[in-house]
């Protein structure tokens, strides 16, 4: 590892502390160097606060420092008035000549602006740092960008005889059947502060009667969203209780109210995609899918997935609703305590 990819790897650290709390902007991190000392760093914690080189560039003491320095940023800083000023125009303004940066950042309304701003201000630049790893970090902000749509994860437990749940009929309660233990819910939990939504199917929420939210965990709640073809969800369930954000999929037209949005799409078309558009149009960078079988297995055939998380518990229901079914290995397998963790990449 050069001495650049040491610090690109702090800024890709820094910037992770921001996971769930920057929408709609990335994730960025950015440390100062003078003679391989660290005098400065920050990163990008809420969007409509200072960016990551702001922070940076304020926590440098001695500010007659950062001339002979060299910032490191994860991700091109932007170079237009939003929230905030360019943050390309303080580097200049401060005086810093030497800029090394991950990569650059796929937002029309930045890339590579911010470069050619600092290029054209004699500042020395070293471009594509650790690059596949700055692209992995945000992965989220680039899928919606440059494929205009929500970087998606798949997510379901399934016993250890193939099944997500037990056989129901009318006098079946409307809750869980749990399958996953208490360690692997709490990582479900953390998975749902660091993601910009959350949707599951009509099935689901009649059955589980599901509140979507971050319990075991500490986090922001995702936004909901539910496909309802013909609003049969009753009003008391937790879905439309308004307390967050929750986004009705229906055929049928149904008024707005505090925090709960209908959207009407065309069942007869390609539902996965439509349910993309819909999001996009909201701006979510992030859904996690999460249920049931029938709209898993909806964005698996169409191929309209990035990452899905499935959870093996030790359990066994014998018969019941199959899981849905990924043809490929996982690239990656973990225990976690009693159950095992399956991670796929599409």
């Amino acid at each position: 590892m050069n001495i650049h990819e040491k610090y690109i790897k702090r800024c890709i650290q820094l910037a992770k502390n921001g996971l769930g709390k920057t929408y709609p902007n990335p994730l960025v991190g950015s440390v100062i160097v003078l003679d391989d000392v660290i005098i400065g760093e920050g990163w990008h914690q809420k969007a409509g606060e200072p960016h990551a080189e702001v922070y940076a560039i304020n926590s440098v003491k001695d500010k007659s420092q950062l001339k002979n320095a060299t910032i490191y940023v994860s991700l091109e800083p932007c170079s237009h008035f939003g929230n905030t000023p360019p943050c390309s125009n303080l580097i200049v303004a401060n005086g810093i000549k030497n800029v090394v940066i991950g990569t650059i950042d796929s937002n029309s309304i930045v890339s590579g602006r911010g470069v050619e701003y600092l290029k054209s201000n004699c500042c020395n630049l070293i471009v594509g740092v650790l690059e596949d790893q700055c692209l992995a970090l945000n992965k989220r902000f680039f899928t919606f960008h440059t494929k205009k749509r929500p970087f998606i994860f798949l997510k379901w437990a399934e016993t250890a005889d193939g099944f997500i749940d037990k056989k129901r009929d009318k006098n079946s309660e409307n809750l869980p059947n749990w399958i996953s233990n208490s360690f692997s819910q709490q990582l479900v939990h953390k998975m749902r502060a660091s993601e910009q939504a959350i949707l599951v199917g009509t099935t689901t929420a009649l059955n589980d009667n599901p509140t979507l939210n971050v319990r075991s965990w500490i986090g922001n709640n995702p936004a909901r969203v539910v496909i309802d073809k013909t609003l049969k969800i009753p009003e008391n369930y937790n879905l439309l209780n308004g307390k967050e954000l929750t986004i009705v999929l229906t055929e049928r037209l149904s008024k707005n109210s505090t925090n709960l949005l209908f959207e009407v799409i065309d069942f007869k078309k390609n539902v996965p995609v439509q349910i993309c558009k819909v999001l996009y149009k909201y701006e979510v960078q992030s859904v996690i899918i999460e249920g049931g079988a029938k709209t898993l297995q909806s964005f698996i055939d169409e191929n309209l997935w990035d990452e899905a998380f499935v959870f093996v518990g030790n359990t066994f229901f014998e018969n019941g609703l199959k899981s849905p079914k990924i043809k490929k290995a996982p690239i990656e397998i973990q225990k976690i305590s009693t159950d095992t963790l399956k991670i796929y990449k599409s």
